[in-house]
């Protein structure tokens, strides 16, 4: 077991620090699955019915709904829990903790759909494989700013577009995995969940073995760091128990909270509401939420490599500031019709809304140092589950409200659209007052 611990991840002399990120990916590209696991919600409603859902013997789309929320709540829950105990035990550890407890959740998944019992979905996939999610996500982020003091925000955005992108590898093996195990008893989820544990395990644990953290004083060649011109950029290190009494985090906290609650629930129902409007079929719809995704991917990497030049608060009033407008033009594509102005205005807000996941690392290293990043993110990360409560329910249920008020399919988004942008002015607002950590939070001895 000591093969796992901090001290023998220590690197040697002569590893390239370029080895770090494709151990992060490895990791974030399995557990980014979750972003495709509606590819299951059908099959898991048919599993007697078979070709149909039987009322009253099936579960139900709600049912299976849950899967998905409790995995996302626990993976903000787990990262503030666990995040003091993955800096302190190191990356090695906590990435094999993740790929035991995502990959034991869709085996205790796959016996929960061979047994047709739900709540060991809801034990195996959301909360066993959310703890998983949650130590998984935040185990490279800081080992990866250590490595990269040059570049926080690209060394970041390259592992949190890992997890952007796990849809665009978990989808289509999960549609694939299905029909070749299916038979006339089973839609072949069980086996699919199987054969995907297995898969995911060995890659997890590869990006395991492959991680290191730098040695005390590590730097790397010919870097020397220079004085910041950016008043929000510290030299100094804030403990994670003092970094969450202070208002910068819990402003920061309402900046991820809103940046994500407006695009998780365009995201969330993208396909839907490119139907509704736009009167397309649900094939082109579902081309369009993977097009999204793609962008969702891209501006991971693209804006919090932007903000290494631009410094962190700008790129988030850009988030905020383009994104309302995009918002309140998005009803006027429905009014004119123009398909294509739609694309190119929801790939820009989900391009801002991945790139807001990617550049908050960063943005919290500039205010806290590196000492205890990890477990700090862990705790700002709770912003996490509760918008992704939030902004699939304005969505849904105003949009729905709408429609049973007589209101054309067309137009019911509007008025949720409005008050996306209202949600992002206010983040506007938390991060137009972030300022510099009082240096009576600093720690006092040397790191």
């Amino acid at each position: 077991m000591r093969f796992l611990h901090r001290q023998a991840t220590v690197a040697e002399p002569g590893y390239s620090r370029w080895l770090v990120p494709p151990a992060a990916i490895a990791v974030h590209i399995c557990i980014g699955e979750v972003y495709g696991f509606s590819v299951f919600n059908v099959p898991l409603t048919r599993l007697i019915g078979g070709s149909r859902s039987l009322p009253g013997q099936d579960w139900t789309i709600p049912q299976v709904g849950w899967i998905y929320s409790i995995a996302l709540f626990m993976l903000g829950l787990s990262g503030a829990v666990f995040g003091k105990w993955v800096e302190s035990r190191g990356p090695r550890l906590a990435m094999v903790a993740s790929a035991a407890c995502f990959c034991g959740g869709l085996w205790i998944s796959a016996i929960g759909v061979k047994t047709h019992q739900i709540w060991l979905l809801y034990l195996g996939y959301g909360v066993l494989g959310g703890i998983g999610l949650g130590l998984g996500y935040i185990a490279p982020v800081s080992t990866l700013m250590k490595w990269f003091p040059d570049r926080p925000g690209m060394a970041t955005g390259m592992a949190i577009m890992g997890f952007g992108g796990g849809a665009l590898v978990g989808s289509p093996l999960g549609v694939q995995l299905m029909d070749h195990f299916k038979s006339s008893s089973s839609p072949g989820v069980a086996e699919a969940f199987s054969a995907m544990a297995g898969c995911y395990a060995v890659l997890m644990l590869f990006g395991a073995w492959l991680v290191r953290v730098p040695a005390a004083g590590w730097t790397p060649v010919g870097w020397l760091p220079k004085p910041e011109s950016n008043a929000l950029v510290s030299t100094a290190n804030v403990g994670v128990d003092r970094a969450w009494k202070t208002p910068q985090f819990w402003l920061l906290w309402v900046v991820l909270c809103l940046n994500v609650t407006a695009g998780i629930g365009i995201l969330g129902q993208a396909s839907l509401m490119c139907q509704d409007m736009f009167g397309v079929s649900a094939a082109i719809g579902g081309g369009f939420a993977g097009l999204l995704s793609l962008f969702n991917m891209a501006g991971r990497f693209v804006w919090s490599s932007i903000s290494d030049f631009t410094g962190r608060k700008a790129v988030y009033c850009l988030f905020f500031l383009l994104g309302a407008v995009l918002y309140c033009l998005i009803p006027f594509t429905q009014s004119s019709g123009n398909q294509a102005l739609f694309v190119v205005i929801t790939a820009a807000i989900i391009s801002m809304y991945g790139g807001g996941f990617a550049t908050i690392p960063a943005y919290l290293r500039d205010l806290f140092g590196t000492y205890q990043v990890g477990a700090i993110h862990g705790r700002l990360i709770t912003a996490w589950s509760i918008a992704a409560v939030l902004g699939p329910s304005l969505v849904n249920y105003l949009s729905t409200a709408q429609k049973e008020a007589g209101m054309p399919k067309a137009e019911a988004y509007n008025s949720t659209l409005y008050l996306m942008a209202g949600l992002l002015m206010v983040g506007l607002v938390a991060n137009l007052v972030v300022r510099p950590v009082d240096p009576r939070h600093h720690l006092k001895e040397s790191i």
